[in-house]
């Protein structure tokens, strides 16, 4: 077989693994535990004066661990070696992984929060930022799917 033929291969195992709908329903079923922890925890610390920009960040870090130990054990459950040492080895490179899906959304929330700017609030809570944080969520999402799906767990056709 040739190279080219190798590469096609390749690349149609990970299309078709990336386009799972049972594994992206379980990724998207965490995402939305995820964004509850990100969400509530970004909102309480807003609510305390945090700078909106670190309040954000750090909801996002909380989410960012109990996503992957949700996705570790029941998303990609098959994948990857059993013990705490390839764990934690998963846990860092999940992190690393996410950066640009961490960028993606703190862009997110930026232009959203910062630059449309709105002033929408609710009973003292500042909807326009809970807004601003779900929008980025959704968007740093997809490039994370992508991204957990090829490198973190390095999942291949089924």
């Amino acid at each position: 077989m040739s190279d080219d033929a190798d590469l096609r291969d390749t690349v149609d195992d990970h299309v078709d693994s990336l386009t799972s709908g049972v594994r992206f329903g379980k990724f998207a079923s965490v995402g939305v535990i995820g964004a509850m922890f990100d969400v509530t925890t970004a909102t309480v610390l807003n609510e305390l004066n945090v700078f909106p920009e670190l309040a954000v960040f750090i909801g996002i870090e909380v989410a960012v661990v109990v996503m992957f130990l949700l996705n570790d054990n029941w998303t990609f459950a098959e994948q990857g070696a059993a013990g705490v040492v390839p764990t934690l080895k998963r846990l860092a490179r999940s992190n690393v992984v996410r950066a640009g899906g961490i960028l993606v959304q703190l862009g997110t929330f930026w232009v959203v929060f910062r630059v449309v700017a709105l002033d929408v609030d609710l009973l003292g809570l500042d909807l326009w930022f809970v807004f601003a944080k779900v929008t980025g969520i959704g968007v740093g999402m997809l490039v994370n799917y992508v991204a957990e799906s090829l490198f973190t767990w390095r999942v291949q056709h089924d």
